[in-house]
């Protein structure tokens, strides 16, 4: 008998595959796309050298999204085994730090691209303003629609410690814009300074938030950012598995079966990867958390509680 209403699998949270397949009646697959946005925290509007774990170098000049897009649906045909559809995903730069009309062109231009069912937009929240929300608002109305923010956390040391440019306040300010949208938070465990329990409190403050989705992330060491230095110098602790496999199964259970968990763990690029090295093995991460679920009868949202 199945237990949780938001699988149709053994997993024992609700899924992104799971959510895409209940809109589109088939997989959803994402298609990351690079409009060469910049950053605030990088050129000096908010910022300088960006947050302390990110090799974003900033504002550039990408290929075509044409050539972006056909060559990931080309390289990815024999991995889709089931019918797909897809849904453009702005993913690299903040997404919305540039002018309405920049905006309006690039979702325009994504939105045309052959078979394209729908948007995914990622950016800051300091990025955002009345209008650019406005114009969202109106352009889910005839499309599938997503934006991704990145919150990492609620602790404002952590904060300015990870030299993120923006307090946690300034952040809800611009989730607040968004209201209406369905919007997915990034987390970030690992961070430095953080203990679990601190960690455990960013899970309840976005509980708080009811947003559509949650992508939970570990910290990664990528070579040429200010934590690689860091982590040299012996003065930042990496999340063993075990540790953070455990961190994200509280999480989970303090969550509400309803919110979309569209990341568990991340997955570096070799070549810019420092730590951990064991997440290189993505697929080990995610069976290590369902087996322990499992093996404790374990399921999203089996410890959260509406009354807090």
């Amino acid at each position: 008998m199945q237990l949780f209403e938001n699988t149709d699998s053994n997993k024992r949270y609700y899924t992104y595959d799971f959510y895409l397949r209940r809109i589109f009646g088939k997989k959803g697959v994402r298609i990351s796309l690079d409009a060469g946005m910049g950053c605030p925290n990088r050129d000096g509007n908010c910022g300088y050298g960006g947050c302390t774990f990110c090799s974003y170098l900033g504002k550039h000049k990408p290929e075509p999204f044409e050539m972006q897009y056909n060559r990931q649906i080309e390289s990815q045909k024999n991995k889709w085994k089931h019918e797909s559809v897809y849904i453009p995903y702005l993913q690299t730069g903040s997404n919305t730090y540039c002018s309405l009309d920049e905006l309006k062109d690039v979702c325009d231009k994504a939105l045309g691209l052959p078979d394209a069912v729908g948007l995914i937009i990622a950016t800051r929240a300091d990025c955002l303003d009345e209008e650019k929300a406005n114009y969202l608002k109106e352009l889910s109305k005839k499309h599938f629609l997503s934006v991704e923010l990145g919150m990492q956390t609620v602790h404002e040391d952590t904060i300015k410690l990870i030299n993120r440019g923006y307090t946690h306040e300034k952040f809800l300010e611009g989730y607040r814009l968004l209201e209406g949208l369905n919007v997915f938070l990034h987390i970030i465990n690992g961070l430095p300074g953080e203990n679990e329990e601190m960690m455990l409190e960013t899970i309840r403050q976005t509980t708080s938030l009811k947003p559509a989705g949650v992508k939970i992330h570990l910290l990664h060491i990528l070579k040429n950012t200010p934590l690689a230095q860091l982590y040299s110098d012996g003065k930042l602790r990496i999340l063993s598995l075990d540790e953070y496999t455990d961190i994200v199964i509280k999480q989970l259970r303090l969550l509400p079966p309803d919110i979309v968990i569209a990341r568990l763990t991340g997955d570096g690029l070799p070549d810019e990867l420092i730590a951990p090295l064991w997440s290189l093995k993505k697929f080990t991460v995610i069976n290590r958390i369902d087996v322990k679920m499992a093996k404790n009868d374990f399921w999203q949202g089996d410890l959260y509680s509406k009354d807090g």
